[in-house]
């Protein structure tokens, strides 16, 4: 049962509409201008309230604009006049509703209830509506919640694993068993990175790269360079993003590129720079990592395992990406191009600069 304030200065048909709507279901109090409504209004709630235009001191036009004004308005049925569509279209401009035309008779209650019943069950509907997408949103806070715990879990998990590895490699004696682990190391840094970002921000789906390269490339450098490899690492990359699973391939690919130039592109002692860039290109990316280094000799044999090879083939072809290999005296160079793009946001191309 509603609920409903009926706002008139006709005290007569005040009463009418009290029966009649009584009649139907409804609970009616009145009131006999806005001042009074309003009064009522602060000091009870209504599921309702039908309001006349035609009201002295206060029209109905200005008591629909208080009525806007207070905490928790309820909805406002406007009751104009045959001959006044201006009125009721500024009526439902200013927040009314819906809006009835006043006659006499039964025809007028019979309408009145129709309308009172639609208004209601779209305020309903509405607070229905409300609910659920609160609902939703609590919900998806809650999984959003989850999955920066897991990440900062699993970045902090592989951190450990990095830990363990480094502490291994500088307890062993071979030399190549020591650069196998700090290979290792990095592998698992380029991952863990991934994950400590995820956690960090508030896009789950997608990395932004430069960012993410930047501190990877930090702890490259600080894993690689020392006084007899004195080199130096620049970066230049565009602010794209790419999709998690992406980023781990890339963030993998990158660190073995950049690995190998540190260990193999200059001769011991020799300074040197090492170069990444990363650019959109269309719906793609390129990336090139490039030395003025010694380069390789085509046939020779791997100088390590060549796990690294089989890595960066690999991380390119979840990419979906070709590897372009340039070795001349000038240096060595890879370009590694995507022609498309990786996955979408929720607002950008993945592989669109935001």
């Amino acid at each position: 049962m509603a609920r409903v304030l009926y706002i008139d200065d006709d005290e007569g048909l005040c009463r009418l509409v009290r029966r009649a709507m009584e009649r139907r279901g409804h609970t009616i109090e009145t009131a006999s201008g806005g001042t009074e409504g309003l009064e009522r209004l602060r000091e009870g709630r209504f599921d309702l309230v039908a309001v006349d235009h035609y009201m002295p001191g206060m029209d109905g036009l200005e008591t629909l604009a208080a009525m806007a004004r207070l905490p928790h308005p309820p909805p406002v049925v406007y009751v104009t006049g045959s001959e006044e569509g201006r009125v009721a279209v500024a009526a439902l401009k200013a927040g009314a509703a819906d809006y009835i035309v006043k006659t006499i008779g039964d025809d007028f209650f019979d309408l009145l209830q129709s309308t009172f019943t639609q208004v209601l069950d779209r305020r309903r509907l509405e607070a229905e509506k409300a609910e659920a997408e609160a609902k939703l949103r609590a919900s998806y806070e809650r999984v959003e919640a989850l999955l920066k715990e897991a990440n900062h879990r699993v970045a902090n998990s592989l951190q450990i694993v990095s830990a363990f590895v480094r502490l291994q490699a500088s307890a062993v004696t071979s030399e190549e068993a020591r650069s196998a682990l700090r290979d290792t190391q990095q592998r698992i840094t380029a991952i863990a990175q991934v994950h400590r970002r995820l956690y960090n921000s508030d896009d789950l789906d997608l990395v932004e790269m430069s960012d993410y390269l930047a501190t990877l490339l930090a702890e490259v450098e600080a894993t690689w360079s020392t006084p007899l490899a004195p080199h130096r690492l620049r970066l230049s990359a565009e602010p794209i993003r790419l999709a998690t699973d992406k980023a781990v391939s890339m963030g993998v690919l990158v660190a073995e590129l950049v690995s190998n130039s540190f260990k193999y592109a200059y001769p011991p002692g020799v300074a040197g720079e090492i170069r990444v860039d990363l650019r959109a290109d269309g719906p793609g990316f390129v990336l090139r990592v490039e030395d003025e280094g010694q380069g390789f000799t085509p046939g020779a044999p791997p100088k390590g395992t060549g796990t690294g090879t089989k890595l960066v083939r690999a991380m390119a072809s979840s990419l979906g990406a070709d590897i372009q290999h340039e070795n001349d005296a000038s240096g060595y160079r890879v370009r590694i191009r995507a022609a498309e793009g990786c996955g979408r946001g929720a607002s950008l191309p993945a592989c669109a600069s935001p």
